[in-house]
């Protein structure tokens, strides 16, 4: 029996394990890579035959979770992909978007190949793609234990992240051995406003838990809503816009339901537009309603009361190309559009049009991965390019992290101690920082945890003690995470150099900038073999 780490590994995107046991082998997760390199890391090719994988047991439907499905169906697997009804729900709208982006992005960059003479770009899956991907969605029902492949048996708990999330629980059985995996999946926190409350599991040999936020804590949901309000209202006096990228599955919801809150209470004006800019965010909305049995006992008291949680007043729903370039015209408002992490989607057209603005506002209501647009954002980067434009920053920058649906450090630590039995923790799902300090934490409580690092394989015994020997208990901070810290140190550098540079004194840096660029040059040999063109 045998587990092995294929992504998230160093990093909280490209969820994806493989369980081998006997002659079964089950994918728990496929997801993509978002974020730096996010492009080269997808289109690598699996780590294993397609074919050979007897199903994919599914978390939720995020796409750092569930976006490379449709790729290895392309490739050739077979099998069921089994999850909950929700996620088979939401993954379908998530899928065709996620390949329509593409098809528009390769289209794109075809045409600018097309004038250098180079080859046309294919996207990494097409639509047909995925419409054989969702032929392959089983439905399975929360708390029922049910086969997988032989030897493999799961049963999905609720997970509290987004609708339909679940951890799992894992039995493997070989040679009359079994050993049970539990996989956190994306947890909630523990004092929930949208879903339920992570189910509570007392036994396993092995858990592979997430790190997102092991490091931090969260606002507790009265001082984010207090943060919000502030953010909000004092944005709206100057009748400026307030724009709030957000992932369209469960936070684009969950800021619905805070703005229809503060139009409950008067802390916004009846007459402030809010505009809801994503075609796939009305469709998971939809989905949501379809559901709200499976939501949390704050939500069923809102809807007891007769209200739409996902309707404040005012609200506008846009989906033509049109609408949402007609919102540049207006002057203020609340404009809600993904992505999440501003990598994509409206959201950065409504950026480049009014990010430059001192009176307007940018409200981040989640985790930004390394690489992407709001963590460069976030972390104050003033020039940017913003779909083919330089960019100024000027706007007000806000991060709100309570509204996150990630369970933060002292979450993690509640739901482990759920665990009557001594699991191994497999620390996953995290920057090295998060993971580390998750895996102190842990240890300090008692518990024995360890680290992967991606493409590692653990060899799984009963009472996951065995596994120790095969694996680095002790926290591993990659490498590759050290480099890529570097040279983002490196690029902010440069830009401030070049942006403080004055005519005077110039002669003395050009020594000292070529020597770095020849280090640079070298270190580039080293990487690739091969010397960097001009």
């Amino acid at each position: 029996m045998r587990l092995k780490v294929l992504g998230a590994a160093g990093e909280v995107t490209g969820s994806s394990y493989l369980l081998e046991c006997g002659g079964s082998r089950v994918i728990v997760d496929c997801g993509m890579f978002q974020g730096r390199d996010d492009e080269k890391k997808n289109r690598e090719p699996f780590l294993f035959s397609a074919a050979s994988i007897d199903a994919v047991l599914l978390t939720h439907a995020h796409l750092d979770h569930s976006g490379r499905i449709p790729l290895l169906v392309k490739e050739g697997f077979k099998g069921k992909v089994m999850t909950t009804l929700p996620t088979v729900e939401l993954v379908r709208v998530l899928w065709h978007d996620s390949a329509n982006l593409m098809k528009e992005e390769a289209e794109w960059k075809t045409k600018k190949n097309s004038r250098k003479g180079l080859a046309p770009v294919a996207p990494l899956y097409s639509v047909d793609d995925v419409d054989s991907a969702a032929k392959s969605l089983t439905a399975v029902g929360y708390d029922e234990k049910t086969g997988v492949a032989p030897g493999v048996s799961v049963r999905f708990r609720d997970a509290g992240h987004i609708l339909g999330s679940a951890i799992l629980e894992v039995w493997l059985e070989e040679d009359d051995k079994q050993v049970k995996i539990v996989f956190s999946g994306d947890l909630g926190p523990q004092n929930t406003v949208m879903e339920r409350t992570p189910a509570i599991i007392s036994s396993a040999d092995y858990v592979v838990i997430e790190s997102t936020y092991g490091d931090r804590l969260h606002k507790n949901t009265g001082e984010s809503r207090a943060e919000f309000h502030d953010v909000i209202t004092s944005a709206l006096k100057d009748k400026a816009k307030v724009f709030i990228p957000s992932f369209v599955v469960d936070r684009a919801q969950r800021i619905l339901y805070e703005l229809a809150l503060l139009k409950d209470e008067g802390a916004m004006s009846s007459g402030v537009p809010i505009f809801f800019d994503s075609p796939m965010g009305v469709k998971a909305t939809e989905i949501y309603r379809k559901h709200m049995n499976l939501l949390s006992s704050e939500m069923q008291q809102y809807l007891s009361q007769g209200k739409d949680p996902f309707a404040p007043e005012r609200l506008k729903y846009v989906s033509s190309v049109e609408e949402s370039q007609a919102i540049n015209s207006l002057k203020h408002g609340v404009i809600v559009a993904g992505s999440g992490m501003a990598n994509g989607g409206r959201i950065v057209h409504h950026l480049k049009h009014g990010i430059w603005n001192p009176k307007n506002h940018v409200v981040f209501v989640g985790y930004q991965a390394h690489g992407t647009l709001g963590r460069r954002i976030v972390e104050g980067e003033k020039n940017l390019r913003i779909a083919g434009e330089d960019v100024t920053v000027k706007a007000q920058v806000h991060t709100i992290n309570g509204f996150s649906a990630h369970a933060d450090k002292n979450d993690l630590l509640a739901w482990a101690d759920n665990f009557a039995t001594s699991p191994l923790f497999i620390i996953t799902h995290g920057e090295p920082a998060s993971s580390l300090a998750l895996s102190e934490a842990l240890k300090d409580a008692g518990r024995t945890s360890a680290i992967p690092f991606a493409g590692q394989e653990i060899e799984l015994e009963p009472n996951g003690s065995a596994s120790v020997h095969r694996m680095t208990p002790q926290p591993i901070v990659l490498v590759k995470e050290e480099v890529s810290g570097i040279l983002t140190d490196i690029q902010s550098l440069a830009l401030k150099l070049e942006n403080n540079s004055v005519s005077s004194g110039l002669d003395s840096l050009v020594p000292l900038l070529k020597s770095s660029k020849i280090l640079l040059e070298t270190a580039y040999d080293r990487m690739t073999g091969s010397r960097p063109t001009d």
